[in-house]
């Protein structure tokens, strides 16, 4: 993709095809302001960006826009853990406009939450914000209601609890793209194979970091998102910038912070 104007990232791409274009989806975040909103960037076949546009952009931030298909509608679960809830969209018109739904009611806020269907039942992947955990629900249909799993938290801890992208069928075992963040903040994907999930059992087993490629220099301080669209694999890396400009944006975020404690 072309780099991002200063003091902004594109992260958390998730994709549809539809009519030979990809529709990718993806966290727009500006430094500034520390708030995301979703933009739409639509590629041709061969890679080409031919257009962009925000979609969704609500008070609180929003990233993680994952895409599931069901019932004849497109939905999107994007993460707004900043608001107190999680809330399921449904495309008025795809891919521009999106109407809330309903909202997703969990054993917590959730983070990073990553619906499916396997084994003809809707699950959710999701961590509590704020905690490095991994919790599941499941549910008869994307819309709810949903039931937490009772072996809640299935996983614990920064290297591998955390979901980071779309699940797949892999030599007939479900795996879960999770977060490495043991190292730094988005600094690596990691598989974790499913051995057994129903409502009652889950067993899995972590493989090894998926870290991102020599190739992609500069952007080699961490890959964050790992998500399938068709036969086209989405993925985030990242670079570490310091300048002049961001210290004083910092610099000055810190100043109200204090200010407005001190309020």
């Amino acid at each position: 993709m072309p780099s991002e104007p200063a003091m902004r990232f594109l992260a958390d791409p998730f994709g549809l095809w539809r009519g030979g274009v990809l529709h990718v989806f993806a966290e727009a975040y500006d430094y500034r302001t520390r708030h995301g909103v979703i933009d739409h960037l639509a590629l041709a076949s061969e890679g080409d960006v031919v257009a962009r546009e925000t979609v969704l952009a609500e008070p609180w931030h929003l990233s993680y826009p994952i895409l599931v298909e069901d019932e004849g509608e497109t939905w999107m679960l994007p993460e707004a853990w900043r608001s107190g809830a999680a809330w399921l969209y449904r495309a008025a018109d795809f891919p521009r406009r999106w109407e809330r739904a309903c909202p997703i009611m969990l054993d917590a806020v959730p983070v990073d939450a990553t619906p499916f269907k396997y084994e003809g039942r809707w699950w959710l992947f999701y961590s509590p914000a704020r905690r490095d955990a991994l919790h599941a629900a499941f549910a008869d249909r994307i819309v709810g209601p949903w039931r937490a799993h009772p072996l809640n938290p299935l996983r614990v801890g920064a290297g591998g609890s955390r979901p980071g992208g779309t699940p797949a069928i892999v030599d007939g075992r479900l795996v879960l793209p999770v977060q490495d963040g043991s190292r730094t903040y988005g600094g690596a994907v990691r598989p974790l194979a499913i051995n057994r999930l129903t409502p009652d059992r889950f067993e899995a087993t972590l493989g090894s970091p998926i870290v991102a490629p020599a190739a992609l220099a500069p952007y080699t301080d961490g890959l964050h998102t790992l998500a399938g669209a068709g036969d086209v694999t989405l993925i985030d890396t990242k670079r570490v910038v310091l300048s002049a400009r961001s210290l004083g944006v910092l610099a000055a975020r810190s100043l109200r912070g204090r200010a407005a404690a001190r309020q």
